[in-house]
């Protein structure tokens, strides 16, 4: 069994900044690729950012510039720094990842979701 635990979330006036972190944990023998998703109140979800193994990163062009993606692979954490937030990130953000365990098969494991509100 493997769990995705994201944290960071919460209400921030616009301008400002939040960083969410997401922890893997479980029978994980390697993590891929891992992102970030967002889905706000009747929307789709998006992509917003993903990360792979080798530290090669891809961002949506709404959050290019803002938005910055990390991962600590000796952790099984990953992180999103997120500046100069607008109201229109205001979403429930989720994790996911392709995960290796140690049975040997490969999974798409997504977290709970955390909210991130902008406002005044």
């Amino acid at each position: 069994q493997v769990q995705l635990v994201e944290s960071g979330g919460g209400l921030v006036q616009p301008g400002g900044s939040l960083r969410l972190s997401c922890a893997a944990s479980g029978s994980i023998l390697s993590i891929n690729s891992m992102g970030w998703y967002r889905q706000a109140p009747g929307k789709e979800r998006e992509l917003v950012a993903t990360i792979t193994e080798s530290d090669y990163t891809n961002y949506a062009d709404s959050v290019k510039g803002r938005f910055t993606i990390s991962r600590d692979s000796q952790q099984n954490t990953m992180y999103l720094q997120m500046n100069s937030l607008k109201p229109e990130d205001t979403a429930n953000y989720y994790c996911n990842a392709d995960v290796r365990t140690v049975a040997r098969v490969t999974l798409s494991v997504w977290g709970q979701g955390t909210q991130v509100t902008v406002s005044s």
